[in-house]
C-alpha cells in the first residue's frame, strides 16, 4: 500500500512530528502529560502532516506507438496503455490520486476511478506539459521516446522545474532493438514528412544502428538523471509484470 506521505511539517496525521510548548487557546486534550512531567512547562504533541500523493501519468500517442514488428506482439501503444492502467490501479487502491498529464486538470481518486482514467486515456493525445501539478506530485511517462533528445529534455525540464520527480519508461518492439532484417529492404516512415529509405543490405548497417540506439538511450538516461528522475526500458515481447514492479518500487516512499 502506498498510503499517505509525510510533508515534513506539523499537521493532521498519525506519525509523531515534534513537541512544542503549550499555548493559550490549545485544547487541553492535546497536552502530552508524560513529556510535560519532565519539565516545569506543558508541552503539546504534534503529528506530521500527511496527505495522499498525486501521480501524473502520460502515454505517448504519436504514430510510431502504433507499430509492431510482428502479429505475435502487441503495439507499443497497447503495452503502454496496459502498464499505465495497471499502475493507476495500484495507486488508486493505495489511496493515491491519479491524473493524466496534458488532459483535463482533474485528479481521479478511489477504486471506482480506474474506469474514468481509462476513458480519459482513450482521448489522450497531448504533450506532457502541465503547470498545474501540486508541489509533491510524481510523474511517469510512457513512450518509445525516439523523438530528438532536445524535445524530450524540454518536456522533462518543464516538469522538473515545478519540483516534480518522475520516471521515463521507454517501450520498444524487439525489432527496433535488434534490426533483424536481411537483404534489400525498403523502410517507410510512419510520419507524413518522412521519406522511404531503401537499404540494399540491411545487415551492413546493423552495428551502426545498435550504436546509435545505445547513444540515444544514454542521452535519455542523462536527461532523466539531470532532472533527478529515473529511466528504464521495456520490450513488448517481455512480460509486463516486471516493468510494472520496477515502476512500483521506483514510486515507493524514500
Amino acid at each position: 500500500m502506498q498510503g499517505v506521505h509525510g510533508r515534513r511539517r506539523a499537521g493532521q496525521g498519525d506519525a509523531f512530528w515534534q513537541f512544542r510548548p503549550y499555548l493559550a487557546g490549545d485544547a487541553t486534550s492535546r497536552i502530552d502529560w508524560r513529556q510535560s512531567a519532565k519539565s516545569d512547562r506543558l508541552f503539546v504533541r504534534e503529528t506530521e502532516w500527511e496527505a495522499a500523493q498525486t501521480v501524473a501519468l502520460w502515454r505517448e500517442a504519436g504514430p510510431t506507438m502504433r507499430w509492431r514488428g510482428g502479429p505475435d506482439r502487441p503495439e507499443k501503444r497497447e503495452r503502454a496503455d496496459l502498464l499505465l492502467l495497471a499502475l493507476a490501479s495500484l495507486l488508486l487502491r493505495g489511496g493515491e490520486r491519479v491524473r493524466l498529464l496534458g488532459g483535463a486538470r482533474r485528479a481521479f481518486a478511489g477504486r471506482g476511478a480506474l474506469a474514468a482514467t481509462a476513458e480519459a486515456l482513450a482521448r489522450h493525445v497531448t504533450p506532457p506539459a502541465d503547470e498545474s501539478l501540486p508541489r509533491h506530485a510524481r510523474a511517469v511517462l510512457f513512450g518509445d521516446f525516439l523523438a530528438p533528445l532536445p524535445e524530450i529534455q524540454a518536456a522533462v525540464a518543464t516538469l522538473a522545474a515545478l519540483g516534480v520527480r518522475g520516471h521515463l519508461l521507454q517501450i520498444l518492439d524487439p525489432a527496433e532493438e535488434t534490426l533483424p532484417y536481411t537483404g534489400r529492404v525498403r523502410f517507410e516512415g510512419l510520419q507524413q514528412a518522412e521519406q522511404p529509405l531503401l537499404l540494399p543490405r540491411v545487415e551492413g548497417v546493423r552495428a551502426l544502428y545498435a550504436e546509435r540506439l545505445a547513444a540515444h538511450r544514454a542521452g535519455l538516461a542523462a536527461i532523466a538523471g539531470a532532472a533527478g528522475w529515473t529511466f528504464a526500458t521495456h520490450r513488448t515481447d517481455a512480460p509486463p509484470e516486471a516493468a510494472l514492479l520496477a515502476l512500483w518500487q521506483a514510486l515507493a516512499p524514500g
